[in-house]
């Protein structure tokens, strides 16, 4: 069976990559590097790509060091000229994180988790392909996928709307004050959305849910959310 070309790389991989670029030295950026071997590593076990056997050389060292050695086009303080064939993407991630390395290394640790972690990669991977790709964050697609599955828990989603009911007797969005009983009557009885409030980079270091961690909104607030509308 013939192998498809590699597919491009996502957000996830690049912020990876472009975490590992700041850690380099210029010369250390080869396919012999134990880092870069241990990064091709890391790519290949990511729940991303699906099936990797049906690439041709996915994500090995050539290609990574390759990758990283296109953040040297784009990087002021390197006086060569490195490779020109920076991504749009590439372009835009760098510009993104260049100065602020210590939230890129937190989000390369937490990526790096959900490809390790068993319980995170099954979560991810048994969440519905119902993900709004327009609202990815920039965390990345694994840690949005993975604050879905935390968001969506039924029993924590139980009793954070339970604990509401018994206190104020409704359930009313905690930004705008929609209340979905009192606009659609009876059909919206019970009905409102869940929000995970901690950055996403913690969830993969956190065992468990708390009723503080999650807040209730409409649909309305909760999409607006997850485009980055409020960052507690």
């Amino acid at each position: 069976m013939e192998k498809k070309r590699n597919p491009k790389w996502q957000r996830d991989e690049l912020i990876l990559a472009l975490d590992l670029y700041f850690q380099l030295e210029p010369g250390q950026i080869h396919a012999r590097n134990p880092l870069i071997i241990e990064l091709s590593d890391t790519l290949n076990k990511l729940p991303i790509h699906g099936d990797k056997d049906e690439y041709e050389k996915f994500r090995n060292p050539n290609g990574v060091g390759l990758k990283l050695s296109n953040f040297l086009a784009l990087d002021e303080t390197y006086s060569g000229k490195g490779m020109a064939a920076t991504s749009k993407l590439d372009k835009e991630i760098f510009a993104e994180f260049k100065d602020k390395k210590e939230l890129l290394g937190k989000l390369a640790n937490a990526i790096k988790l959900s490809a390790i972690n068993p319980a995170i990669r099954d979560e991810i991977l048994n969440l519905p392909d119902d993900v709004d790709d327009d609202a990815k964050v920039k965390e990345g697609g694994l840690l949005y996928r993975y604050h879905l599955a935390r968001e969506r828990n039924p029993g924590i989603v139980k009793k954070k709307k339970e604990k509401a009911l018994k206190l104020h007797g409704k359930l009313e969005c905690e930004l705008c004050s929609f209340d979905f009983q009192r606009v659609y009557g009876e059909i919206g009885y019970g009905f409102i959305e869940c929000h995970h409030k901690k950055p996403l980079y913690t969830l993969v270091e956190e065992t468990e849910t708390t009723l503080d961690d999650l807040m209730l909104v409409c649909s309305n607030c909760h999409r607006m959310l997850h485009r980055g509308w409020i960052d507690f």
